[in-house]
């Protein structure tokens, strides 16, 4: 029956049936992770992290420092620095919330003068503004509802995401064998080749973006502090945790630097802090993601959108947290493959002959 069908047509079923294959895995592969997302995600944190801390475990061991206390070392210069930065941002959140969520009450109540309905409903949104954060919030711990259980929660799966780095570091020299061991030794070569692949493009994003985050916070913080901004610390907080959401935590948190500013310092300031905003994403686009994200896998701006949207459906803020460095492992892994079997079967040449009898050996003049 099949040779009923020109060649195109089954060449396309094929495809289409290869897609719908891939498809199918992937959505259920995707309901698995929601449906066991308490112990999926401090699984993913931990491989973040662990991609994050592996160049000073790494460097620790070469000091001949043992790997247990090497992974130890680690875990608690990480707790320490990470429980810092998270203190400052808190307690810079907290020292300028209400002054951030007066000055957009205000920036809304002008704002309204001159757009009347839209600028009424931008104030609804300013002054529930917590509440919607909640809302929003609530999204990525479905099943929670009192707000202790939501803490205990994340310190749960904080408590337990270190933990896993421990083991994943100090045991990260058995990865390759335990992985080979788990593939046809036909393709054994080929999975690890995949996965170092993934794991550097992820390695690769979470330090570029931390550094990159870093550079925007100071850079936006001391011009909000120039043009004398109120709260700017807390803003620079906000460019901070914002930055690990490619584009979208950038255009928010942005936004409501230039508010802020319009609310308490009028339009010229609020001109001058959107002239500095724009200037750090330019310098984010045009200088520090070439440089520092050089070597890893480059995704458009659409795709990167695409996943942000499909991970906040998935998972609210943590799927939005980690879309992007999945993705970028799939990309990894798509790259690997590509290199590994896009040229394997080159063309043949036009000149060879299509017809050759069996059992013809070459030509006394085609031996080399």
């Amino acid at each position: 029956m099949h040779t009923l069908l020109p060649e195109v047509v089954r060449r396309v079923a094929a495809w289409c049936l290869v897609v719908l294959l891939v498809a199918g895995v992937a959505g259920v592969g995707v309901w698995l992770c929601t449906v066991l997302k308490t112990a999926v995600t401090p699984v993913l944190l931990a491989l973040l992290g662990t991609a994050l801390l592996g160049p000073l475990y790494r460097r620790l061991v070469k000091m001949r420092v043992h790997r247990s206390l090497a992974a130890g070392l680690t875990c608690a210069a990480v707790l320490a620095v990470v429980g810092g930065a998270t203190y400052i941002v808190v307690a810079a959140l907290i020292d300028t919330g209400d002054q951030i969520i007066s000055s957009l009450k205000n920036a809304a109540g002008d704002l309204s003068k001159h757009f009347g309905a839209a600028g009424t409903s931008l104030e609804d949104l300013a002054s529930n503004s917590k509440d919607l954060l909640g809302k929003f919030g609530g999204t990525a711990a479905s099943g929670v509802v009192s707000g202790i259980s939501v803490v205990g929660e994340m310190i749960a799966t904080a408590v337990l995401a270190l933990l896993l780095v421990f083991f994943f570091l100090r045991d990260s020299h058995k990865t390759a064998g335990a992985l080979r061991s788990l593939v046809p030794a036909s393709s054994a070569d080929t999975v690890e080749a995949m996965a170092r692949r993934a794991f550097t493009a992820v390695e690769g994003f979470m330090r570029g973006t931390t550094f990159i985050a870093l550079i925007d916070a100071v850079c936006i913080t001391v011009g909000l502090l120039i043009l004398r901004v109120p709260g700017a610390a807390g803003l620079g907080a906000l460019v901070f945790v914002g930055a690990y959401i490619p584009y979208l935590g950038a255009f928010l948190s942005g936004a409501i630097a230039v508010l802020v500013a319009l609310a308490d310092r009028g339009l010229a300031i609020a001109l001058w802090a959107l002239g500095v905003v724009l200037a750090v994403q330019v310098l984010e686009g045009h200088v520090l993601q070439p440089m520092i994200q050089s070597r890893t896998v480059q995704m458009h701006p659409a795709v990167v959108m695409l996943a942000i949207t499909a991970g906040a459906s998935v998972a609210g803020i943590i799927g939005m947290l980690l879309a992007v460095p999945l993705t970028a492992a799939a990309f990894g892994v798509v790259s690997e493959l590509r290199a590994r079997y896009g040229a394997s079967a080159p063309p043949a040449s036009p000149t060879a002959p299509s017809t050759a009898p069996p059992g013809s050996g070459p030509a006394p003049g085609d031996a080399s």
